[in-house]
């Protein structure tokens, strides 16, 4: 394992703030508390700041419908202000989108070129439940299933893994891939909860059955219960896969205080999860990792789990400043690791 600390790319644009509305959720200052928190720890010099290019039409196209890409171009130049119940658009939400976007695919560029080898794209709006001729749940372009497609047409990458940590099922996401043997599709979400998809039992279809892993936590669950199912699933799965890319849906909203969730991650369980993953992209991928913005609504909650994945993938021997309690895993979750070695025992050593 490389243990030498790593200088790691951030992705941001100053117009990511621009698709913003102030009594919603995904709004920009969660974006603004987390280059707050950057500032305040005195960390800049850890970063390289990198600002994105537009994603072309033609690179969303590779998973979304032309006509529906159109659409939310109309949409956004007509007065309409809600895509769906949950997901707004003001006038610059296209164009803000195309620059999301293309954030995930700047970052894939550098780390692909090892310019750094690990990247944060601080990307809004979110993508991982935009579907292929929809938005929804905040999401207008699948930014990370893009960034995936195109790792694929431009540099021929044959095994592509994606963990989406985020506390919503990446419903978008699986259901792009879900088929594609060339992508493993990892989930660890809240259930029940939105949008209600990422049962076990969903293994993918076709090609592509048994490269869709879902792990369907409930509520409550935290630092014990991740730890249990990475080490248990989600690595030795990933081990026996052995990605070239390793890309990750790093939604933070299954921290303890997140007002949309009920999850009780605290600062240590994200430095658990990133560290883990960030071994298992030296493993495998000569360190090329990810990282796409997905959720995560308790500002200061977000910011600092961003700081501390930060801190453990670039292993700058930060401290880790929270910690849940030392219990054993709920039964509940012993249950559900059963059940998803059964089902997934037919496709992977677990």
């Amino acid at each position: 394992m490389n243990n030498t600390a790593e200088k790691l790319g951030i992705i941001y644009h100053p117009d990511y703030l621009i698709h913003t509305q102030g009594y919603h959720p995904e709004r920009k200052e969660r974006l603004e508390e987390i280059l707050n928190v950057f500032e305040k720890e005195k960390i800049l010099d850890k970063l390289e700041m990198i600002t994105p290019e537009p994603a072309a039409v033609e690179d969303i196209a590779l998973v979304h419908d032309l006509n529906y890409i159109r659409s939310v171009d109309e949409a956004c130049r007509s007065d309409r202000r809600n895509l769906d119940m949950d997901t707004y658009i003001v006038p610059e939400s296209y164009r803000v989108a195309l620059l999301s976007a293309g954030g995930a695919l700047t970052g894939l560029r550098r780390i692909m070129d090892k310019n750094p080898v690990k990247v944060y794209a601080l990307n809004r709006p979110p993508g991982h439940h935009a579907e292929y001729d929809r938005a929804m749940g905040f999401c207008l372009f699948n930014n990370i299933a893009i960034a995936a497609e195109v790792a694929k047409r431009d540099y021929s990458l044959k095994k592509i893994a994606i963990v989406d940590w985020d506390v919503h099922h990446g419903n978008g996401t699986q259901h792009t891939f879900e088929s594609d043997p060339g992508v493993l599709f990892i989930s660890t979400h809240q259930s029940p909860a939105y949008p209600g998809t990422g049962n076990v039992h969903e293994t993918g279809r076709g090609q592509g059955e048994g490269y869709t892993i879902n792990i369907p936590l409930p509520p409550g669950s935290g630092d014990i219960e991740y730890a249990l199912f990475f080490k248990e699933i989600i690595i030795p799965v990933i081990d026996q896969f052995k990605p070239e890319l390793l890309l990750i849906s790093a939604g933070q909203d299954a921290y303890r205080m997140d007002p949309l969730a009920g999850m009780q991650l605290t600062f240590s369980g994200y430095t658990m999860m990133a560290a883990e993953l960030a071994a298992a992209a030296d493993r495998w991928c000569s360190g090329r990792m990810l990282l796409c913005l997905e959720g995560g609504y308790h500002l200061e909650g977000q910011a600092g789990a961003v700081l501390h994945v930060l801190n453990a993938i670039g292993r700058w021997g930060l401290p880790v400043r929270e910690k849940g309690p030392d219990l054993k895993p709920a039964d509940q979750s012993l249950r559900l690791l059963e059940d998803v070695r059964s089902t997934q025992g037919r496709y992977w050593k677990l």
